[in-house]
C-alpha cells in the first residue's frame, strides 16, 4: 500500500473499500487530522505511538487538500466517522465479526451499541462501556475494562476517547487484549452513532469547514483547539512545500525519534 509523508507522518493512500477489505485480517487504525498532526509535533509519546499503527488514513478535508498542495494527492478522505459505520455495514452479515465499543460519557456507548445493532440487524456490537473521567490513570479501572472486553467475546475494539488518549490507551493495552484483531481510534464517532452529536452536512465537509461546524456545536470545548492550537498547521504545510520543514521531536539516546526534513514528494512504500 502506498504511503505519503505529511509533516513526517506516513499516511496510507488508499480507498475506504480497500482498507475495509484489508481489515478482515485485522490491524490498528488511526485517523490523522489537523489536530493530530499539530499534537504530533510536540508530544513524543504520541509520536511514537502513532508510528506503531498499521494504518493511518486521512480524517480531514483540510489534510486532503494539503496533500494536493504538496504535490502528493491522497486518493480519498477516510474519516473515522465514515469508516467505522462502513466497516459495520460491510461485515454486518459476517457473524465472526464482534465489536466492543469503549468511550463516550454516560450512556453514549450503550446508545451507540443499540443503534449500530439495529442497523446491522444483528448483535454485531457485543459489548460497550463508557469509562469515568480520568480512568486512564487508574490501573484497576483499566484492568476491569480489559476483563469486560475479554468476557464479551469481541475481536474488534472501537475506542472513542479523543486524541491522544485513545491512541495511547490502545498502544499501552493492546498486548493484553489477546482476542482483539482490529483496533479503531475513532474520536467522536460514538457520539455520532449514539445520536448525541450531528455530523456536518456533506457540502460543509467537502468545503473543509467541518471544523467550523463542530466549533459552533461545542464552542466552549473546541475554541482553543481550532482557533489557537491548530492554526500552526498551515505554516508547517507551507514549510514542507518549500522544503524548510524539520520535525522538532528529537531523542538521541533512545533512537526512537529523529529530526527529519520533509520534502513535498513524500514517502512511497508498498
Amino acid at each position: 500500500m502506498e504511503r505519503i509523508n505529511i509533516l513526517n507522518v506516513p499516511i496510507d493512500n488508499c480507498s475506504m473499500s480497500e482498507l475495509i477489505e484489508k481489515l478482515k485480517v485485522g490491524g490498528v487504525v488511526f485517523t490523522p487530522n489537523v489536530d493530530h498532526l499539530v499534537k504530533l509535533q510536540k508530544d513524543k509519546e504520541f509520536y511514537h505511538v502513532y508510528q506503531q499503527a498499521d494504518y493511518r488514513v486521512c480524517d480531514s478535508q483540510l489534510l486532503f487538500l494539503a496533500s494536493r498542495f504538496l504535490g502528493q494527492p491522497l486518493i480519498e478522505k477516510i474519516s473515522g466517522s465514515d469508516l467505522f459505520p462502513a466497516f459495520c455495514q460491510y461485515y454486518s452479515k459476517d457473524k465472526n465479526i464482534k465489536i466492543f465499543l469503549l468511550g463516550g460519557l454516560g450512556d453514549v456507548a450503550a446508545k451507540a451499541r443499540q443503534n449500530i445493532n439495529t442497523k446491522a440487524r444483528r448483535e454485531i456490537v457485543v459489548g460497550s462501556y463508557s469509562p469515568p473521567f480520568g480512568f486512564e490513570t487508574d490501573e484497576a479501572e483499566c484492568q476491569k475494562i480489559i476483563a469486560a472486553i475479554a468476557r464479551s467475546g469481541a475481536n474488534v475494539l472501537a475506542v472513542g476517547l479523543g486524541a491522544p488518549k485513545q491512541e495511547k490507551w490502545i498502544y499501552q493495552y493492546k498486548s493484553q487484549l489477546k482476542n482483539i484483531k482490529t483496533f479503531f481510534a475513532i474520536g467522536a464517532t460514538l457520539d455520532f452513532e449514539a445520536g448525541n452529536l450531528k455530523r456536518a452536512p456533506k457540502w460543509i465537509s467537502l468545503a473543509g469547514l467541518e471544523w467550523f461546524y463542530r466549533l459552533l456545536s461545542e464552542p466552549k470545548r473546541l475554541w482553543r483547539r481550532y482557533l489557537l492550537e491548530d492554526t500552526t498547521f498551515f505554516l508547517l504545510i507551507l514549510k514542507q512545500k518549500i522544503k524548510s520543514y524539520y520535525h522538532p521531536i528529537v531523542t538521541k539516546k533512545s533512537g526512537l525519534f529523529k529530526t527529519e526534513r520533509s520534502s513535498s514528494t513524500g514517502l512511497r512504500s508498498q
